[in-house]
């Protein structure tokens, strides 16, 4: 996923609704994601979070996200804490999305991934909770990119 890739005539417009899930402990749920298409990409760690369908307002797109991805049901995610355009390939498709970032502070959980698609479950292999430390400690690849500073901001 890189925001410098040119959009081209047969991209994909695209509207996303994503969650940063935060424990107690300020550490957010991410899953693994690879491209099944394109297995020399590697992997990446993301949040919870997809496509908004048609009339489907930003939050309750990312709360029916949130019950797929992981099956915790909320009522409210709150409002929109951050947005991003994001230019990427997946599946052999050019994508261009506008997602919207959404925080929610719960006890940690263990996820329930009975609610993923056919495409969640090609595409991503594993979960884990992440402390703003372990991620910049890290050499795997997280999105957003400025996820540490965005997570920094969300829990002071």
């Amino acid at each position: 996923m890189k925001d410098s890739l040119p959009a081209s005539p047969s991209t994909h417009h695209r509207v996303a609704a994503r969650v940063l899930v935060v424990d107690p402990d300020d550490a957010v749920l991410l899953f693994r994601g690879s491209d099944p298409a394109r297995p020399e990409a590697g992997t990446w760690w993301l949040t919870p979070g997809g496509g908004v369908d048609d009339g489907e307002a930003l939050s309750e797109a990312a709360r029916r996200e949130l019950l797929e991805e992981t099956g915790m049901a909320l009522e409210d995610v709150g409002a929109v804490r951050f947005d991003r355009i994001v230019v990427f390939d997946f599946e052999g498709e050019r994508y261009r999305q506008h997602e919207h970032f959404f925080a929610v502070h719960v006890d940690r959980f263990e996820p329930d991934v009975r609610g993923w698609t056919d495409i969640e479950r090609r595409s991503m292999s594993e979960h884990r909770w992440w402390t703003g430390a372990e991620i910049t400690a890290s050499d795997e690849t997280f999105y957003p990119e400025d996820l540490v500073v965005r997570l920094d901001a969300i829990t002071e």
